[in-house]
């Protein structure tokens, strides 16, 4: 990457998200091979039939960023929580029912955030999430980062999330941290 180089930050809904699929599916594959993650190619695939899912859902909203040659250097995506999510019922500690109360629309749930290691400390994430922060509607975003990550929890702190608790998002997962940012 040279100084000059631009970078453009798109938003896209759901049915864009998955024409542009293997753009996400390479930041994330790249990314999540680091450690803490390591994820392996069987990881990327689930991850992937997932996604094809969640593009789907009510209010998805993704952001690619790429240069102006067209090579994707990050992305970022995710949708609203439904009332009968069970992202509250992963947590270690339980956290109040006002906190873990959904209705489809008071809380964002952040589910990638990615930038390939040339692009990082550029400010690419920040756009990334500023994109999706321009289309989302919500009360507040939520999160789950692994606590090893520990430039993107400086991130998304510096961004005014905080951390409410800790979670395993999926069976065998290492623990995470659970992070909320309010927006209204």
């Amino acid at each position: 990457m040279t100084q000059q180089e631009t970078i453009i930050v798109e938003s896209l809904d759901g049915q864009a998200a998955l024409q542009a699929e293997d753009a996400f599916k390479f930041v994330y594959a790249e990314v999540f091979a680091e450690p803490p993650y390591r994820e392996t190619d069987k990881d990327v695939a689930a991850t992937f039939r997932r996604f094809r899912s969640q593009t789907r859902k009510p209010g998805f909203v993704a952001a690619l960023a790429r240069t102006e040659q067209g090579e994707t250097v990050g992305m970022a995506y995710g949708y609203p929580l439904p009332p009968d999510t069970g992202w509250w019922d992963e947590l270690t500690q339980p956290v109040a029912d006002d906190i873990r109360r959904e209705d489809g629309h008071r809380t964002f749930g952040l589910m990638e955030l990615a930038v390939r290691a040339p692009w990082r400390r550029k400010g690419t994430a920040r756009r990334l999430h500023e994109t999706l922060l321009g289309r989302v509607t919500a009360e507040r975003m939520l999160l789950n980062v692994h606590p090893e990550s520990a430039a993107a929890s400086a991130a998304y702190r510096s961004w005014g999330y905080r951390k409410i608790g800790e979670a395993r998002p999926w069976q065998g997962a290492d623990l995470h941290y659970v992070m909320l940012l309010e927006l209204r």
